[in-house]
């Protein structure tokens, strides 16, 4: 494992470098696409993992809004699933649904496995989901399946530009 910034993806690297950011970046052999394998990798807890994903919501214009759809990032912690109706109620939306692969890499400019929590090709609305909050440190993809890098999460929530909510699907 190498710890070089130049490890980063080049446009995560340079979002670094513009936000004044400087944070290890670690580089695995082994691929940390998956919330358990960068826990894995990294050595720490699956809940200190931030998983970036991205969703489609769509607008109807009966709900007296302009209609339409729109990609949103929602950060959550690695060990929780996000709960779909709670997004869709956040964003006051008709309909909210994962996106396809096309769609994440169009609106990140980065494959699934490694979006980084910002960074993106394209300025996207993001949730942050409050239980990042319960870690001193926490861990994202640096832009490739195998790099991760380590940030307290309120930093990593502003640099996201992150509206804190509660979008976890509720334990019974």
């Amino acid at each position: 494992m190498s710890t070089q910034d130049t490890d980063a993806h080049p446009r995560f690297a340079e979002a670094l470098r513009e936000l004044g950011l400087q944070v290890p970046v670690r580089r695995f052999p082994d691929a940390t696409r998956t919330a358990a394998e960068a826990a894995a990798a990294i050595g720490c807890d699956v809940s200190e993992i931030v998983k970036s994903l991205v969703f489609e919501a769509w607008w109807s214009p009966r709900a007296g809004g302009s209609g339409g759809r729109a990609p949103v990032l929602v950060l959550m912690d690695g060990s929780s699933r996000v709960d779909l109706e709670r997004v869709r109620e956040e964003l006051g939306a008709e309909k909210v649904e994962r996106a396809d692969a096309g769609l994440v890499r169009e609106t990140t400019g980065y494959a699934i496995g490694g979006v980084p929590p910002f960074g993106h090709a394209t300025r996207t609305r993001v949730l942050a989901d409050r239980g990042l909050l319960d870690h001193e440190v926490v861990w994202a993809a640096a832009g490739t399946p195998h790099t991760v890098f380590p940030l307290d999460p309120t930093s990593l929530i502003a640099h996201a530009g992150g509206t804190l909510v509660d979008v976890r699907e509720r334990t019974a």
